[in-house]
């Protein structure tokens, strides 16, 4: 199936565009290491970074929001990954070349996160991503983030389209919830931080896709 007349395509950040989860691991074991604790391995932190502090802390400490410890905890992870928010992240595998090809057909693309706007700007400018962007929605442009469609119908406006010449692009079920409720055609990267416990096929994507560059196939030329 190929959509016509996509005009956009969104990505999230984190497990979608970017492959973030070696700076949130690192940041997570500093923070275990001034709590005393061994190191967690990187198969265990990966599946939990497209889930934000929240699934961090968890996988971290058991550490849930209605904890008590929990907001402090929060803002130490949040400090120490603002010191690292760049050593290891980058671009995954073929994205850059994807990128190309969409500016190649003068198709815009952007990014919709619920990663706050103080950690996805900088990193979108070191990765030299922000300028190319059509447009940047991080968790706290819109007073709703995702599942709810307020950020893609933001995104949607910045790129002057309507939502359903947006393609949109997630490896997490908000992202397609999100993306279903504004009315918006979506993909789910396969790529990204998908855990066991995940069933893609059952979130109403439409289609799941292994590398950035099938996405060219759902375009229609």
């Amino acid at each position: 199936m190929k959509f016509e007349n996509i005009h956009v395509v969104l990505f999230d950040l984190d497990g979608t565009l970017v492959d973030t989860a070696p700076d949130l691991g690192h940041a997570l074991n500093l923070q275990r290491a001034r709590h005393g604790l061994p190191a967690l391995a990187d198969a265990v932190i990966r599946p939990q970074a497209s889930h934000g502090a929240r699934g961090l802390l968890g996988a971290g400490f058991d550490l849930h929001p209605d904890d008590p410890h929990f907001a402090s905890m929060r803002e130490e992870f949040l400090q120490l990954y603002a010191d690292n928010i760049c050593r290891d992240s980058r671009p995954f595998p073929g994205i850059l070349e994807l990128l190309d090809a969409l500016e190649a057909r003068q198709l815009k693309w952007g990014v919709v996160t619920n990663k706050p706007a103080r950690f996805t700007e900088p990193l979108m400018s070191i990765l030299d991503l922000a300028e190319r962007a059509a447009c940047i929605v991080s968790g706290d442009t819109c007073p709703q983030p995702k599942p709810h469609p307020a950020p893609m119908l933001a995104a949607a406006e910045l790129c002057h389209a309507l939502p359903a010449q947006c393609l949109y692009l997630g490896d997490a079920e908000r992202d397609i919830q999100a993306a279903t409720a504004a009315a918006m055609p979506a993909l789910v990267a396969a790529w990204g931080y998908l855990d066991a416990a995940d069933q893609p096929h059952t979130w109403g994507a439409h289609a799941e896709i292994h590398r950035p560059l099938d996405t060219l196939d759902y375009l229609a030329s």
